[in-house]
């Protein structure tokens, strides 16, 4: 299974070898449940595994430490750089949650049957999620992702069941 994205480095943070993370994750928190852990850094089609030291939020962004970055230079070379997870250290999902890179991809149905096209974004919008479909004719069109909507997941057939409520479509393309 491949690594979970958790973070994108922006840039250096002092002289110490630390760098600021924009979050990638809904809980940054996670970061801080990773210290003494190893965490990829894959940049320009490398990957790198290296022991996170310290993490601390910041304003919307994680600050982070990594074992062998000493120094600002060093930390510099890291901009741009996305900060992974292995699978297995993914945080477990309550029922009814579902990764998102879970959710891109699945075929999007309404409760007749009929093909809505495919799944392929997640906004984040605050109150709720909104999920974009992109229909068979290659329209998108956006739905709330809230449980009048949201039937049911099927991440092993690869299905979303979707109700339309009356004039929701239309007011999204």
């Amino acid at each position: 299974m491949a690594d979970f994205e958790i973070g994108i480095i922006t840039k250096a943070q002092g002289i110490c070898g630390e760098f600021r993370v924009l979050p990638t994750t809904d809980d940054p928190s996670r970061f801080e449940l990773l210290i003494g852990d190893e965490v990829n850094v894959v940049k320009n089609g490398g990957k790198t595994a290296r022991k996170l030291i310290n993490a601390r939020q910041q304003k919307g962004f994680v600050i982070l430490k990594l074992e062998d970055v000493d120094d600002r230079n060093m930390s510099e070379t890291l901009v741009g750089a996305v900060i992974s997870i292995p699978a297995e250290k993914a945080l477990p999902l309550d029922n009814g949650e579902y990764y998102i890179r879970d959710l891109i991809g699945l075929q999007a149905e309404s409760e007749s049957g009929e093909n809505l096209g495919k799944l392929t974004q997640v906004l984040h919008t605050g109150a709720n999620d909104v999920y974009v479909i992109e229909s068979p004719d290659g329209d998108s069109f956006m739905l709330p992702a809230i449980k009048d909507v949201v039937i049911n997941v099927s991440i092993p057939q690869g299905k979303i069941i979707l109700r339309l409520m009356e004039g929701l479509r239309e007011l999204t393309t």
